[in-house]
């Protein structure tokens, strides 16, 4: 990079960070207005329509991640936040620096059903509209049969399918089998699929990036085409499955929250004086505890539940709760699932993870 180039990527940087600012400040204050305002300013500066999404809305909409898991926000201005900025990317579609000639290419992109992160696959489209790309954005929650349906009478090119809850994996890997059964090839994005992808390739999935412009540039590879496979399943893609684990623990899963909350007002009496309010969060948090451990058994991956876990105790940290709190119901879960070596040895990483994060000499 020649020296003028480098001052003109550091101006650039400056501009960004700048209009981030500016943006983050109208979230803050729920102005919708001021936050249009402030990408329709930038755009008319020269900036191009890519990054302001890219570069200013993507990063502003991860921070507002990062301020509602410190406890710096609630999950109210955290909705009110993620509206404002979706209504400020559909306006941005309407600006002329937003036009984009197509070349006849079709993408079809979804949410997974359940998944109602629908705010990075909306970036995905329009980057990938703005790239000439014909793209179908089905938003949020789109239940298979319907997905399939669409794929039928619409036959895109590819299907981009998005998964940023990871307890949504089983259900992206039915939806990843249902296209490809269809003969549609599947490009996966989102969080769920891990930060190298390395879920979307144990699922089948057909292809994965980990942002827009990688995943336009793999579109562009082009697929070859997709053999279709009849009664294809998931055992398939995850010989662990005949061990039935995962099924017979996620059958169990409302009776395992059930027992280990009875079990932990056995344990700590005091929990007995909690107030409605308390004892509906703390069945809730043993809830994502179970649901994380059954969608790790699906995928048969320590790093998933211990990831989990440690995540948990910052964010039980952050609101002012010891992180040595979990290790009760991990060690109630582990007796109740003693029958089950996978669960068994899941549950042993996560307490050594816990300890880790914790300290060696914290208790609940």
């Amino acid at each position: 990079m020649r020296p003028n180039d480098t001052g003109v990527a550091a101006s650039r940087a400056t501009d960004e960070l700048v209009v981030r600012e500016r943006l983050w400040s109208a979230l803050t204050d729920r102005d919708e207005f001021a936050a249009a305002a402030t990408v329709f300013a930038a755009m008319d500066a020269g900036m191009t329509a890519e990054d302001v999404l890219l570069e200013v809305i993507a990063p502003v909409q991860h921070k507002v991640g990062t301020e509602w898991a410190a406890n710096r926000i609630t999950v109210a201005q955290e909705h009110a936040a993620t509206a404002i900025n979706d209504r400020v990317i559909a306006a941005l579609a309407h600006h002329p620096a937003g036009k984009a000639q197509t070349h006849g290419g079709r993408v079809a992109v979804a949410c997974v059903d359940g998944e109602w992160h629908a705010l990075p696959p909306r970036l995905l489209s329009e980057v990938l509209r703005l790239r000439g790309w014909q793209v179908d954005f089905l938003g949020a929650q789109v239940p298979t049969p319907h997905l399939i349906a669409h794929l039928h009478q619409h036959g895109p090119d590819v299907v981009a399918l998005s998964c940023s809850i990871p307890t949504r994996l089983p259900t992206a890997h039915a939806a990843i089998v249902a296209c490809q059964s269809a003969g549609f090839p599947v490009l996966a994005g989102g969080a769920a699929f891990g930060r190298d992808g390395r879920f979307a390739r144990r699922l089948g999935a057909d292809a994965w990036a980990p942002d827009a412009r990688t995943a336009d540039e793999r579109l562009n590879r082009g697929f070859p085409a997709v053999r279709r496979v009849r009664n294809r399943q998931p055992i398939d893609d995850l010989p662990h499955l005949v061990d039935q684990e995962y099924t017979l623990v996620s059958r169990s899963a409302a009776q395992l929250v059930k027992s280990t909350v009875a079990d932990l007002e056995d344990r700590f009496p005091t929990m007995r004086a909690y107030s409605t309010q308390q004892q509906q969060h703390t069945a809730e948090d043993i809830g994502h505890i179970v649901d994380f451990l059954t969608v790790s058994l699906y995928i048969d991956d320590d790093a998933l539940f211990t990831d989990f876990i440690t995540w948990t105790a910052e964010i039980l940290v952050a609101r002012g709760v010891p992180a040595a709190s979990l290790h009760p119901a991990l060690d109630l879960l582990t007796v109740q699932l003693n029958e089950f070596p996978r669960s068994q040895r899941l549950l042993r990483a996560a307490n050594d993870a816990l300890t880790t994060v914790a300290g060696p000499g914290a208790s609940a």
